[in-house]
């Protein structure tokens, strides 16, 4: 450090440690001169110790935690009494495509009863061409013969509006039941295929 940055370095020191009146050239207003100086043996004040402080936000990320894993049982709880094992029925749905058709909607009829429409984000279906899985339906069914068909809506080839259909009849036992949409690539046709699969 050169000469004059140590000069600019002590002066700008001086200025800080000095009080406001003598740093701006003033005399010290009345009544200062004779008052009582600050009791040297009074303690400095100061926060809390920081063990008190460490101590209490140990406790806040414990009760966050503990929040999480109730949030995550009531959960559980609530699937378990609202759905049991025995009506549960599951439907999914997945995409293996991007070269013909561009998802934008769902419709789900169970025994010709609407149970689900789906309306996809632009983020939504690109998770699902990314290689994710959706559940988009859960609800309950007695057990017996039942159909399911589902529409899918969204853009094909040529950049065309354009909306199919599959079906499937499956029975339903005794315990839960899954089933996945699945829309593929037929690449020789050029042309999108819609498919559900029941998960024996």
């Amino acid at each position: 450090m050169n000469l004059k940055h140590r000069i600019a370095s002590i002066m700008v020191c001086g200025a800080l440690l000095s009080p406001a009146w003598m740093a701006m050239g003033q005399t010290p207003p009345p009544g200062t001169a004779d008052a009582p100086a600050a009791d040297a043996s009074a303690p400095p004040a100061r926060d809390a110790p920081p063990a008190e402080i460490k101590t209490l936000d140990q406790e806040v990320q414990s009760l966050k935690k503990d929040v999480v894993d109730l949030n995550k049982d009531l959960f559980v709880l609530e699937e378990e009494l609202l759905f049991p094992a025995n009506t549960q029925v599951a439907l999914y749905i997945s995409m293996d495509v991007g070269a013909f058709f561009a998802l934008d909607s769902v419709t789900v009829k169970i025994d010709n009863k609407e149970v689900k429409n789906y309306l996809y984000t632009a983020r939504e279906a690109d998770a699902l061409l990314k290689g994710g899985v959706q559940q988009i339906y859960l609800g309950n069914l007695k057990v017996g013969k039942h159909e399911l068909v589902a529409f899918f809506t969204g853009k094909g080839p040529v950049e065309r509006d354009y909306k199919r259909g599959a079906t499937i009849n499956f029975d339903k036992g005794v315990g839960a039941k899954y089933l996945e949409l699945k829309i593929t690539d037929r690449v020789p046709k050029h042309q999108p295929e819609f498919m559900i699969k029941d998960w024996e």
